[in-house]
């Protein structure tokens, strides 16, 4: 079997991510633990040869006091054949198996492994979730928690297990040469532990805090680049700049007490590393003395005292690393480990293509709020059914819609989709069957076919450009270059699009929306962006591909739903007008107040964040 293939990199782990330490070590590192186990037994073999090493040069200094010079290679041949047999091949070996296995097996797999369980659970939390955070601070805790993650797993495994491995053989073989000399390493470990016990909760502390002030200057980063246009048309370079300066000075002093409780722990264990020696080559040169230590014992001892003594440098600054790295751990399970808020039921089914009557029976949402959203919504769309949704910004169309989604679960009452609560079907199933365009279009920073092909993956090439051209797209599209070279479908968008106009967004988002071809079509402010020559093209296409769908339109445009077969008027989250736009001009209400106050078209362009 491969090493670079022991355990599957991307396995789905089991359930929830813990919120506690071990469990949560445990949750990330699930199926990989044979490997491990196998790696670490290498690095534990590697630990031994260090022993062996200060073994073979105690008996050879022995065998060159007993010989002498003149008979020596004669009387110790094969004890010398075997020393140049365990240089040559048996530590070369162990050594080697043990790289390969870290720098093989585990390292390159364990962060693909970790990550990838990571972003599956991220994935799945509500949009609320990201609404509440910056988008780069969470990636950068995801990037960050399956670096330490990985970092503490295969550090621990070169470092902590060969050096247990050393220790443990130094004291078997100090207790054959002299009991003391044992009790003594035995004495200096418990004292190191002592050591690493007083400062290594403090490192673990500190580390967490660096970590969170670390992820703070990214998310503060990458929301001010983000934004780079806003910041730029208001002028406020120089107020992003304080607040990064801000958030850099913490990161700053933070850095700065990790970097003093570093330093204070580096010196005390340098000054516990050199007594070793001291003590252990001390010890057995009494011994000597009496008659109880040959030469080789003073050297191999000697030798393994001051292994041991550089060694302690070595796994000084790992365990500081290690526990460093425990620390951003912890940071980024408090982001990433909260359970999902939104999930689908235990017995949820998997929902079929849908005729596309939608059904809101007595229905309330308010954000968690006393007042906002709507309240006791009763409405049903039959299939096939296009009705257009009117209401002032904040009047609840957004929110309609959203629970439509399922982006949230309604506060009272209940969303049925073919008379099945969207409560008891998969989620992932329930948005198949609704395709959406909205006024601020998501665009991928990747290709033009690729953003259209986010409608069906699966559609060929010649259904990408047939709903392109349906868009009004396919003409622009094929006139694209980016700053690589890229032409046509293969230019790239760039992040969000913004190497499009608004128009040219909205006619990709139309496209793929169309390319999706779902029984329920939604389309919030569809066309807001287009021109009128380019609006009405579209709106043609549009008539064709809401041909045989349930259509539910947001519009401040009122032209844009005049022909709709029903219009709801929504107030205050509660519909208080229904019917054609006939029938509403000439109740002479609030849909009418609406259209003959409009100048161009238009209710409104308020943003619609009360929704």
């Amino acid at each position: 079997m491969k090493l670079a293939t022991l355990f599957d990199a991307f396995a789905p782990a089991d359930g929830q991510p813990p919120n506690r330490l071990l469990p949560f070590f445990g949750w990330c590192l699930s199926g990989s633990w044979p490997t491990l186990i196998m790696a670490a037994a290498a690095s534990s073999v590697a630990g031994v040869m260090e022993v062996v090493t200060a073994y073979f040069l105690g008996q050879v200094i022995d065998a060159a006091s007993a010989t002498g010079p003149e008979g020596f290679f004669s009387a110790n041949l094969s004890l010398l054949l075997w020393i140049a047999f365990f240089f040559i091949v048996l530590r070369p070996l162990a050594f080697g198996a043990s790289s390969a296995s870290n720098a093989i097996a585990v390292g390159p797999n364990l962060t693909p492994l970790v990550l990838s369980r990571l972003h599956r659970w991220t994935m799945g939390q509500a949009v609320t979730f990201f609404d509440n955070d910056f988008a780069g601070r969470i990636a950068q805790k995801q990037m960050q928690t399956a670096r330490a993650v990985t970092d503490v797993a295969t550090e621990f495994i070169n470092t902590v297990c060969f050096a247990l491995a050393s220790l443990i053989g130094s004291a078997i073989f100090l207790l054959a040469i002299d009991f003391w000399g044992a009790v003594s390493l035995s004495v200096w470990i418990l004292a190191y532990v002592g050591l690493i016990r007083f400062f290594i909760p403090r490192v673990r502390q500190n580390s967490a805090a660096r970590a969170g002030a670390r992820a703070m200057v990214t998310g503060q980063v990458v929301d001010t680049i983000t934004n780079i246009k806003t910041v730029k048309l208001f002028a406020h370079a120089e107020h992003e700049d304080r607040a990064a300066l801000s958030a850099m000075r913490v990161f700053r002093e933070r850095s700065l007490e990790f970097g003093v409780i570093s330093a204070w722990f580096r010196l005390a264990l340098m000054t516990l590393a050199g007594s070793l020696p001291v003590i252990l080559v001390g010890g057995t040169l009494v011994m000597w003395t009496h008659g109880l230590a040959s030469a080789g014992d003073i050297a191999a001892s000697g030798a393994i005292a001051i292994r041991i003594a550089q060694m302690t440098g070595w796994v000084s600054f790992t365990l500081m690393a290690i526990y460093a790295n425990i620390g951003e751990v912890e940071d980024g399970m408090r982001t990433l480990t909260p359970p999902h808020t939104l999930t689908d039921a235990p017995d949820a089914e998997e929902m079929t293509r849908a005729r596309g009557e939608i059904t809101f029976d007595h229905v309330s949402f308010a954000y968690g709020r006393r007042v906002g959203g709507i309240e006791d919504i009763c409405l049903t769309v039959r299939p096939g059914e296009k009705i257009g949704i009117v209401g002032a910004s904040g009047a609840g169309k957004s929110t309609l819609v959203a629970l439509l989604l399922r982006l949230y679960d309604s506060e009272k009452g209940r969303v049925l989709v073919d008379g099945q609560d969207v409560t008891r079907v998969t989620q992932e199933s329930l948005r198949r069957q609704i395709g959406m365009v909205t006024q601020e279009t998501a665009m991928f920073n990747r290709s033009a076919r690729d953003n259209i092909l986010y409608g069906r993956p699966d559609a060929t090439e010649a259904e990408v450009i047939a709903a392109a051209e349906a868009a009004e797209a396919d003409e622009f599209i094929r006139g694209l270059v980016d700053h690589k070279g890229k032409t046509g479908y293969d230019a790239q968008l760039g992040e969000r699009g913004v190497r499009l106009s608004g128009g040219q967004r909205q006619r990709i988002a139309l496209a793929r929306a169309f390319l999706k071809d779902a029984p329920i079509l939604v389309l919030d402010e569809a066309t807001s962006a287009l021109d009128s020559e380019v609006e009405a093209a579209i709106q043609s296409a549009l008539g064709r591909v809401m041909r045989g769908k349930t259509v539910l339109a947001i519009a401040h445009r009122l032209s844009t739903i005049a022909a709709m077969d029903r219009i709801i008027v929504l107030d205050r989250g509660r519909i208080v007008e229904e019917g054609s736009h006939e029938t509403l001009l000439a109740r002479g209400g609030l849909y009418a107040r609406y259209w003959n106050r409009q100048s161009g078209g238009f209710l409104g362009t308020e943003e619609e964040a009360a929704e």
